[in-house]
């Protein structure tokens, strides 16, 4: 079955075409190279695995709620539409809220392969170039996973949302070789890693919690990338050169803050769109999931030197400026860790199979005459 048939609506093409600008470069320096990135490209090496065999996609996933998160974290809960609803009902918008979600997450993680691809091109740094290669394959990996979920588990996908889209093109038109790092790699790999990490966390379903968790265990490294090219960088630009980027950072954060409100799911269920947005704003889900997605943009921004007067009132206004001080080692350090438990986890349990399958097979012949 084509995409096309799983869209709740279809978009008017199935190809989106950005014209993108900047130079590519070649370095011709074949042996000096940052220890910290070469130490990444070989962990990036190392790391590569396969979405068709780690993931046990044998796992039962009921789309009706393929999450099985509670049910206050809907936006309808407890208002005079959700009072309305019959059990069906509710069962189709969690449904259409897990679609939605991991329909941005695979539209993210297409755009996530199309810039790190563009690091590898624009980059001038051979080993930056080594380690968004490793990146590239990552992301598409990601991208498989995600689209596997949908077309197979949910059977429904969702367009990506206008926000998304803006803040990509926005990434790819700019000709500077730095904007790629800064839109993906902080701010929209930022707010997945965030957002990944809620559903994982939450959720009681082994093939979500899967997916999530292994995703995270290579977003962490990203993200890291990412910090460890900017930081070198920035330090030789110029305050109004620091400026232009802090003024990208603040865009990119508003459109990203308003992307994660779902209206479309809303829409679909027949909520005029402004009402959808007012009841959207007034979910004390979304304003402490909002303030969660932050976690790892935030002190990300802090720790690669844009801290401007301006971004730090934006982020005031935001309600999340008290992030810039979030230990973000630490929580990359939770999510590889997260990901080798479940590993650990799952290799023990086929061992088990494995011993009582033999141990079987030993009864059975000693009972044979």
């Amino acid at each position: 079955m084509s995409t096309r048939d799983l869209y709740t609506t279809a978009p008017p093409a199935l190809s989106w075409q950005v014209t993108a600008t900047g130079a590519a470069r070649f370095s011709w320096e074949y042996e000096e190279g940052r220890e910290r990135l070469l130490a990444l490209y070989q962990k990036g090496k190392d790391k590569q695995w396969d979405g068709a065999t780690r993931i046990d996609w044998d796992l039962e996933v009921d789309p009706y709620d393929p999450l099985g998160t509670p049910d206050e974290v809907l936006t309808l809960h407890g208002t005079r539409h959700w009072a309305k609803m019959t059990e069906k009902d509710k069962g189709d918008l969690r449904r259409h809220y897990a679609s939605w979600q991991f329909s941005q997450f695979l539209h993210g993680e297409q755009g996530a392969m199309i810039c790190a691809a563009r690091i590898v091109e624009s980059v001038p740094d051979l080993d930056a170039k080594f380690y968004s290669a490793t990146q590239t394959m990552d992301e598409a990996r990601h991208a498989e996973i995600y689209g596997r979920f949908l077309h197979d588990k949910i059977g429904m996908l969702y367009p990506i949302n206008d926000n998304l889209k803006g803040l990509l093109d926005d990434t790819l038109r700019d000709s500077r070789w730095d904007m790629p790092y800064l839109g993906m790699q902080v701010l929209i790999e930022g707010l997945a890693l965030a957002a990944f990490g809620m559903i994982r966390d939450t959720t009681d379903k082994p093939l979500p919690k899967q997916i999530l968790a292994y995703v995270m265990q290579d977003e962490a490294r990203h993200v890291a990338f990412g910090r460890m090219a900017l930081r070198d960088y920035y330090q030789q630009l110029s305050d109004a050169e620091l400026r232009e980027r802090e003024e990208f950072v603040i865009e990119g954060c508003y459109l990203m803050r308003d992307r994660l409100r779902g209206v479309e799911v809303l829409e679909d269920f027949g909520i005029p769109r402004k009402e959808a947005e007012e009841l959207s704003e007034q979910s004390e889900f979304l304003h402490l999931f909002r303030k969660l997605l932050f976690s790892r943009i935030v002190p990300c921004v802090k720790d690669i030197g844009l801290w401007g007067e301006r971004l730090q009132k934006a982020y005031l206004d935001m309600g999340v400026f008290d992030l810039g001080d979030s230990n973000l080692d630490l929580l990359m350090t939770q999510d590889e860790e997260i990901a080798e438990a479940l590993d650990r986890e799952r290799f023990a349990a086929e061992e088990r199979e494995r011993v009582a399958e033999v141990a079987e097979a030993i009864a059975e012949g000693e009972t044979m005459p």
